[in-house]
C-alpha cells in the first residue's frame, strides 16, 4: 500500500527499543506485515469489485449478497455500501492503526531501497510533456487502468444493451430511444464509481494519503484527472437523456419532474449544473486568469453531492458515499482548526519585499522543513486562504514557525501595508499595533518523510521566494549536524536565481549558523546565486543593500497553532474516525428503525436526504464531540508546557 521505507534514521530519543537481534524485533515487523498484506487485500479487492461490476458473475454474486442482506435494518443499501464503501473506510481504519503504532517519526527510506523498483515506479517520469504534465510510472499505470475500465465498461454495456433491446415491448418508444436511456444509465453508473474515487485525493489531512506518503498538494492533480473523467461521464449521461426526451417531444416536463418512486429527474438536472458550472471554471485557462471564480464556484460540490443523493436515492447514493465520507470528515476538522486565533510573534517587512511572519505554535505540533501551511489574514478577507511554505526548521524553535511571504499581489501588498503602518505607529510612538493582524492558519501539510535528509548529495534549484522551503532544509540540516543527529547530506548545492541582489540576504540565517566550524567539517555548502535584473552592479563594487528585518510587531490573538490537521495527533485522529463511522452508522439504524417507518418514507429523493443527513450527524456530533476532547486536550497540554517552560 505505502512505498516500502525501512529505518535509516533513528530516533534521537529512542532508547534502543526493537534493535536489530531483540527477541521482540519480529513481533513488530509481523504486526507491520499483517496490516499491510490486509490493507493491499481488501484494496485490490475493492478494486476488482468495481473493475468486474457490469459482468454477470459479478451482478449475480451482487444480486445474491442483496438477496441474503436486503431483509436487514439496513435494506439493500447497506448491502451496496458493505460493497462498495465499506472497503475504503477499512482500509482508513486500518491505516490509522498502522500509522499510531508505526509512527513516521521512526520511518524512513533506506539508502538502499531508494533504488528499490518500488520507490523508482513512483518517482521515474514516464511522459514529460503532455495532456498530463509530468506522470510517473505509477500515475501512468493507474492512468492507463481508469481508461481501460471505462472503455470496457462501456463497451461490455452497449453490447449488452443491444441485446437487450429486442427483449423489450417497443409500443411506446423506438429502438434509438430505448438504445439512449440505457445507454445513459450506463454512463451515470461508471461516472458515479469514478466519483468514488474523486474526493480521495482532495481530503487534506486524509490518512490514506499520510498512509502512502503523497501530499495533497500533489495529489490534488488526481483529483483534476477524475474531475475531467468523471463530469464526461455525466455530460454524457445527461445528454443521452435530453436527446432521447426531445425525440419524444416533452424535453422540458421530463427534465421538471420530481418523482416519488424512481430516478427524480430535477435533481439530477440541478447536480449537473452545479457540476457544469465548476468543471468549466477548472479549466485551466478559467482558473490561471479568474482563480477567485474558480475558488468560490468550486463551493457548489454542496450542491452537486445533496442534489445527487436526491437524484438517484440513498442506495445507488452510497456506492459512492464511503469516500464523500471521508471528504466531511477532513473537511469539518479544517473548519474546526481553521477558526482559532493564531499568536504572531513576530510580522515583519524586508527592504527587498518580503514579509515574514512567525506563529505560536505548541511544542508538540510535528511537521518537517518541506511542509506548508494555509494562511488567512481577516482584516484582509474572511473567505482568501494562501499557502505558504514553511521557512524554519522544527529545530530551529519548539514554540514557532515562520513564514516568508513574497509581495506580489493585492492580497500580499496589503498585508505589507498592514505591519508598515505599526511599524511606523511603533518608531512614533502614537497608537498601539496590538490586534492589526487577526491570523488564521490551517496546517501544516507535507510529505510525511523528510526526504531531504536521505541523500548524501542533495541540489537545490530555486528562483526568488522559491528559496523558501530550501532555507528551512540547510536549517534543518545544520541543527541535525551540529547537535549530532542522523543526517544523510554530506554535499549540498544551492542554485539560486533572484531579480535583485537585495533578495540574497535571505540566506543570512544560515549564513550565521554555517560559521560554526562543527558543521563546515561535515557539510560541503555551495550557494550560487545569479542576479538576473540588476540595473546597477552592486555585487561586483561590494556594495549589498543592507536587509535586516525591520522593526516587527506582536499581536496576540488568543492562542497557539491547533494540530487538528496535517501531522496532528494519530490518535485523537483515529477517535475521531471511529466515533463519526460508527455514529453515522448509528444515526442510519435509528432512521431506518423508527423515522422511515413510522413516517412512511418511500421516496427515493427523501430516503437519499436521510442518509446524507445521517453521514452530517455522525461526523458533527459524537464526531465533534471527540474533535473537542481533542482540543482541550491540546490546551492542556499547551498549559502545562508554558508552565514548565516559564
Amino acid at each position: 500500500m505505502a512505498q516500502e521505507r525501512e529505518p535509516l534514521l533513528e530516533n534521537g530519543n529512542a532508547a534502543g527499543g526493537g534493535a536489530k537481534g531483540s527477541p521482540t524485533a519480529p513481533l513488530p515487523s509481523l504486526a507491520k506485515t499483517v496490516l499491510k498484506v490486509l490493507m493491499w487485500a481488501v484494496s485490490l479487492t475493492w478494486a476488482a469489485a468495481i473493475f468486474f461490476y457490469p459482468t454477470k458473475p459479478a451482478q449475480a454474486a451482487l444480486q445474491n449478497w442483496m438477496a441474503v442482506t436486503k431483509h436487514s435494518l439496513f435494506g439493500i443499501t447497506g448491502s451496496i455500501f458493505l460493497a462498495f464503501s465499506a472497503p475504503i473506510l477499512i482500509v482508513a481504519a486500518l491505516a490509522y492503526v498502522y500509522i499510531s503504532v508505526f509512527p513516521s517519526d521512526h520511518v524512513h527510506v533506506e539508502k538502499n531501497k531508494l533504488k528499490s523498483l518500488c520507490f523508482r515506479l513512483w518517482t521515474f517520469p514516464v511522459l514529460v510533456d503532455g495532456p498530463f504534465g509530468v506522470v510517473s510510472a505509477v500515475e501512468f499505470i493507474g492512468i492507463v487502468l481508469f481508461i481501460t475500465y471505462v472503455v470496457y465498461s462501456m463497451t461490455y454495456y452497449a453490447l449488452e444493451s443491444v441485446s437487450l433491446i429486442s427483449k423489450f415491448d417497443m409500443t411506446s418508444l423506438t429502438h434509438s430511444e430505448l438504445l439512449l436511456y440505457i445507454i445513459g444509465i450506463r454512463f451515470g453508473s461508471v461516472g458515479l464509481f469514478c466519483m468514488a474515487f474523486l474526493f480521495l485525493p482532495v481530503s487534506r489531512g486524509s490518512v490514506l494519503l499520510r498512509l502512502i506518503d503523497i501530499p495533497f498538494e500533489h495529489a490534488t492533480r488526481y483529483h483534476v484527472w477524475l474531475g475531467h473523467l468523471t463530469m464526461i461521464l455525466f455530460t454524457l449521461h445527461g445528454l443521452c437523456y435530453v436527446i432521447a426526451w426531445s425525440f419524444e417531444g416533452n424535453l422540458l416536463k421530463e427534465m421538471a419532474e420530481w418523482k416519488e418512486i424512481g430516478v427524480a429527474n430535477l435533481p439530477g438536472v440541478i447536480s449537473l449544473a452545479a457540476g457544469l458550472l465548476m468543471w468549466v471554471t477548472s479549466l485551466h485557462l478559467v482558473r490561471k486568469r479568474f482563480f477567485e471564480l474558480f475558488f468560490y464556484t468550486h463551493q457548489l460540490y454542496v450542491i452537486f453531492v445533496v442534489f445527487l443523493a436526491f437524484h438517484v436515492g440513498d442506495f445507488a447514493f452510497s456506492i459512492a458515499a464511503g469516500p464523500i465520507f471521508l471528504f466531511m470528515l477532513d473537511r469539518f476538522l479544517r473548519f474546526w482548526q481553521s477558526r482559532a486565533k493564531v499568536d504572531i510573534i513576530s510580522a515583519s517587512c524586508r527592504p527587498c519585499g518580503t514579509v515574514e511572519l512567525v506563529f505560536s505554535k505548541p511544542a508538540n505540533l510535528r511537521y518537517n522543513a518541506l511542509s506548508f501551511v494555509f494562511v488567512q489574514v481577516r482584516e484582509l478577507s474572511f473567505l482568501q486562504w494562501h499557502p505558504f511554505s514553511v521557512s524554519s526548521s522544527p529545530m530551529d524553535g519548539r514554540y514557532h514557525m515562520s513564514v516568508l511571504i513574497k509581495v506580489l499581489g493585492s492580497w500580499t501588498e496589503r498585508l505589507r501595508g498592514i505591519i508598515t503602518d505599526a511599524q511606523e505607529q511603533t518608531r512614533s510612538g502614537s497608537g498601539s499595533e496590538s490586534g492589526r493582524i487577526t491570523a488564521c492558519v490551517e496546517g501544516p501539510y507535507g510529505h510525511e518523510s523528510p526526504y531531504h535528509l536521505m541523500y548524501e548529495n542533495l541540489i537545490l534549484v530555486a528562483g526568488g521566494i522559491g528559496i523558501s522551503p530550501f532555507l528551512a532544509i540547510l536549517s534543518d540540516i545544520v541543527h541535525r549536524i551540529e547537535e549530532g543527529r542522523p543526517c544523510m547530506p554530506k554535499n549540498v548545492l544551492v542554485l539560486w536565481s533572484v531579480k535583485k541582489s537585495s533578495e540574497l540576504s535571505l540566506l543570512s540565517a544560515v549564513d550565521a549558523q554555517f560559521i560554526s566550524s562543527s558543521v563546515s567539517d561535515k557539510l560541503h555548502l555551495d550557494i550560487q546565486a545569479f542576479v538576473t535584473q540588476e540595473s546597477q552592479p552592486p555585487l561586483e563594487d561590494g556594495i549589498v543593500g543592507d536587509d535586516q528585518k525591520a522593526t516587527g510587531m506582536f499581536v496576540k490573538n488568543g492562542t497557539t497553532m491547533s494540530g487538528l490537521v496535517g501531522t496532528g495527533d494519530s490518535f485523537w485522529a483515529a477517535m475521531y474516525f471511529a466515533a463519526s463511522t460508527l455514529g453515522f452508522v448509528l444515526a442510519y439504524a435509528l432512521a431506518q428503525a423508527y423515522y422511515v417507518p413510522r413516517f412512511h418514507v418511500v421516496a427515493w429523493w427523501h430516503l437519499g436526504l436521510v442518509f446524507v443527513l445521517c453521514m452530517t450527524a455522525g461526523v458533527a456530533l459524537p464526531g465533534g464531540l471527540v474533535v473537542l476532547l481533542w482540543h482541550l486536550s491540546e490546551k492542556g497540554k499547551a498549559e502545562d508546557d508554558s508552565y514548565s517552560y516559564d
